[in-house]
């Protein structure tokens, strides 16, 4: 799966965690910060995080909220798994 591919769903998964922020996820890039540019809560973390292992069928394993700081860093750890 393509980098851009990975974006866009997950674009699509930001978007249903959290709809109070619509067009900055629509605008979103991968230097985007997950809590800072987009607002995200520790709820719509979870919620992301669940969505994202069901739809990449991916685990989170040893990692924590903290980890993932930026849309980026979000694709770098997809990718890895994927691998």
């Amino acid at each position: 799966m393509k980098r851009t591919e990975i974006i866009e769903k997950l674009r699509e998964i930001l978007r249903a965690a959290d709809d109070r922020n619509q067009d900055a996820v629509s605008a979103c890039t991968e230097q985007s910060r997950l809590v800072a540019d987009l607002g995200f809560s520790s709820v719509s973390m979870l919620y992301m995080v669940i969505a994202i292992e069901e739809e990449f069928g991916i685990r989170f394993e040893n990692v924590g909220a903290a980890d993932f700081q930026t849309l980026g860093d979000v694709v770098d750890y997809i990718e890895a798994k994927l691998r």
